[in-house]
């Protein structure tokens, strides 16, 4: 099984809404691939009724905190009543245009815990870190604090994103997603005690390029962020990688 989640972020009117919904029915379904999308708050109940049976849907933020004097914030508690399936945590612009910490991160994992919504957490590094070979110092680091104290039944993924490849149309190479996704699942082992963790890979990803980016034993699907936003190419990711066996 492959997992294809999109992020939509600040993206899509009503309008926009629709349309997807419309291409999206129509497509055909490849086997053995899980789509979901990360959807602005104000469209997941409409893309739950419409898109349920076909596609996971979820958000693309949570609050750490339960309930309280946090105005314009959103609770896994709330978005229960919407049938939220998931939530990313701590994806790269929260961190940096929102300052967004390891600790502020924890907390939102553990809230989703609370209240059954499976979060995706977002770890990667920035051109400087990869620059100075900081990569797996940065990914331990991120893992081990945002994952403290976290319930080892739980479940949850974690999406390698390169800060430095989201948007920008650059990749690294399969080589290194591979290599990188994999110290990813022998932290989880080693220093959290979780195994059986999907890895997804996220940064510029598209339908040309996902099979060979995608195609490492240890990668277990994609966080797509633009190509997620046309349904035809969002599915296409998930197609041209129905036929890589492990």
């Amino acid at each position: 099984m492959k997992y294809i989640y999109g992020n939509w972020k600040e993206n899509n009117t009503l309008r926009d809404v629709n349309l997807f919904i419309s291409e999206f029915k129509k497509q055909k379904m490849p086997n053995d691939v899980c789509f979901g999308l990360a959807v602005p708050y104000l469209y997941l109940q409409k893309m739950n009724k419409k898109l349920q049976k076909k596609c996971e849907i979820g958000v693309q933020n949570v609050s750490f905190s339960e309930k309280g004097e946090f105005t314009g914030e959103i609770s896994a508690k709330m978005l229960c009543d919407f049938n939220c399936s998931f939530s990313l945590v701590g994806h790269s612009e929260r961190r940096q245009k929102f300052k967004e910490t390891n600790e502020e991160i924890n907390q939102k994992m553990l809230r989703c815990f609370d209240f059954g919504i499976m979060p995706i957490l977002c770890v990667g590094e920035t051109k400087e870190e990869k620059d100075e070979n900081k990569t797996k110092k940065v990914l331990k680091m991120q893992l081990t604090k945002c994952l403290k104290d976290i319930p080892t039944s739980k479940k949850f993924m974690v999406a390698y994103e390169p800060v430095w490849a989201i948007g920008t149309g650059v990749t690294p190479s399969p080589k290194d997603v591979e290599e990188n996704v994999s110290y990813i699942k022998k932290v989880l082992s080693e220093n959290i005690k979780v195994s059986g963790i999907c890895v997804l890979y996220g940064g510029s990803v598209n339908p040309q390029n996902a099979k060979e980016l995608l195609n490492g034993k240890s990668v277990d699907g994609a966080l797509v962020g633009g190509a997620s936003l046309n349904a035809k190419k969002f599915v296409d990711i998930g197609k041209n990688l129905q036929n890589i066996r492990r």
